[in-house]
């Protein structure tokens, strides 16, 4: 579900990304707009700024949603049981009681001078 989840908030980012460039500023001339021209064009005679503002708005809406879902599940991830190798203080003690229990043997033939 995760993964799923990370999917759709990918695409619904780029969507809102694209949706947002595609909308015309408010210091635009008025025949430079994307079918704001005729009654003919692909948004109708309102023009699109209706039609890609509420869908900036829905796309925004479902990115904020995800994020907070996605947000709310990495915060629980700590709650999953912690493998025996996770707690590195615990592996250490433990590692320092094996050596200290070990005898060490001196060599007399050693090649090291002393």
């Amino acid at each position: 579900m995760y993964q799923a989840l990370l999917i759709v908030y990918l695409l619904v980012s780029i969507a809102l990304v694209g949706f947002i460039l595609l909308q015309q500023g408010k210091g635009a001339d008025a025949g430079a707009s994307f079918g704001a021209g005729a009654s003919g064009t692909v948004f109708g005679a309102a023009g699109a700024g209706n039609f890609l503002s509420r869908t900036t708005a829905v796309l925004a809406f479902v990115f904020f949603a995800i994020s907070l879902v996605i947000g709310n599940i990495n915060s629980h991830r700590d709650n999953v049981t912690k493998s025996q190798f996770e707690d590195l203080s615990s592996t250490a003690e433990q590692i320092q009681k094996q050596q200290s229990v070990v005898p060490t043997v001196e060599s007399k033939n050693s090649d090291i001078p002393q």
